[in-house]
């Protein structure tokens, strides 16, 4: 089925829509990143992992990112290459298995590779193992994302490490960024270096983690290539790791949805549509913040929380369909008065949206769709009620 970019009427029913000519848009300058700072970057599942796309994937890139045995299975089986793993924590049954799908095992901590270096090296005598470290230093601004924060559960600071490292750990995985900025990267990098840079003589490779949104329109390319070279030239000996998960799918595709009813109360309007907050854009209301919507004006709220353009005609909030009080948000000004069955378009919904969908109160998943360069609508995959109950088996 060919659909219209813009409007997606052709599509009536929930839907997020992966559009091929940005994905590959994003791959190119990913590649040429990596090609010109000497650098491997990496697909963190944690970010996208719609499985099907794959074959594009690997056109540009060779490796995944890991944090659990299901993504290690998805990476070995469905990327065909075995995973970079990093878990805040493995358990006896699962590290054998999660060994054996992986390159690299990164370890939280001392004591959880004291206690499974063993039975993972038993596993795959290849594995090279790493350890996080905590630089004790992010700019992430919202502090449920922010890896660094004080009391954080991730990595080994430097006064807690051995002066000698203990035998195999040949990495460091450092992670400190959120959506961030390569002029970020350079301050955070001068951290990291002045902390740590004296156990590099013992390393094989260093992975910078996520966080790097360099397909970003503001993002400056150029400076993260040129601080990967400098680095590079200061220890030629270690490999560098990037692995971003927004940065893959970053402004990819929408999520569709419809207009069910239109309610009101104190003079609120909202529009209800067949998609939810909570089940679709966790992160909306989790960080929180406002997604754009297509055609429409998000409007600031004031200190009461009422939209502080409150005399323009056709300003909506947008309701989910859960039962979730708060699954709602707003509020914006659209050019018309929204009717029963047309299509709300929410935009850059592919990272990590699509990774965090819940099914709570039965509410059905959005069809996952790849719109091909030539237009042609490929439906990847479609939820049913078998979907929701073998979810409680």
């Amino acid at each position: 089925m060919k659909v219209d970019r813009e409007t997606f009427a052709e599509i009536s029913t929930p839907m997020y829509v992966l559009e091929e000519t940005l994905l590959r848009r994003n791959l190119e300058l990913i590649r040429r990143v990596a090609n010109e700072a000497g650098v491997e970057i990496i697909l963190a599942f944690k970010a996208f992992a719609l499985w099907k796309t794959f074959p594009v994937f690997r056109e540009y890139i060779s490796s995944t990112t890991a944090s659990s045995l299901f993504e290690a299975r998805l990476a070995y089986e469905e990327f065909g290459h075995p995973a970079h793993t990093y878990s805040p924590a493995y358990t006896d049954d699962e590290v054998g298995e999660i060994a054996r799908l992986s390159s690299h095992l990164t370890f939280n901590s001392l004591s959880q590779y004291q206690r499974h270096m063993q039975a993972a090296r038993e596993a795959n005598g290849e594995l090279t193992f790493g350890l996080r470290v905590n630089p004790e230093y992010s700019e992430v601004g919202t502090l449920l994302y922010n890896p660094c924060a004080p009391g954080t559960r991730f990595g080994v600071s430097a006064d807690k490490l051995p002066e000698q490292l203990p035998e195999g750990i040949e990495g460091f995985h450092v992670h400190c960024h959120c959506e961030s900025g390569s002029d970020v990267f350079q301050r955070s990098l001068a951290v990291i270096e002045e902390k740590f840079a004296r156990w590099f003589p013992q390393l094989k490779w260093i992975n910078f983690g996520g966080g790097h949104l360099m397909t970003r329109r503001d993002y400056d390319v150029e400076l993260l290539i040129r601080l990967m070279r400098e680095f590079r030239m200061r220890y030629p000996w270690l490999k560098v790791i990037l692995e971003p998960g927004s940065a893959f799918a970053w402004q990819t595709g929408p999520l569709v949805a419809q207009v069910v009813d239109v309610v009101e109360d104190k003079g609120i309007r909202t529009a209800i549509l067949n998609v939810s907050f909570t089940c679709h854009m966790p992160d909306c209301l989790e960080m929180p913040y406002t997604p754009d919507v297509r055609g429409a004006e998000t409007i600031d709220l004031l200190p009461d929380g009422t939209p502080a353009t409150s005399d323009a005609e056709h300003v909506y909030r947008l309701g989910g369909n859960s039962c979730l009080s708060g699954d709602f948000m707003g509020y914006w000004h659209f050019d018309h008065e929204l009717q029963v069955g047309e299509n709300v378009i929410f935009e850059d919904m592919i990272h990590y949206t699509t990774v965090k969908t819940n099914m709570f109160n039965g509410v059905g998943h959005p069809s996952l769709a790849f719109l091909r360069s030539d237009g042609e609508l490929q439906m990847l995959r479609k939820y049913t009620y078998e979907d929701y109950k073998n979810r409680m088996d």
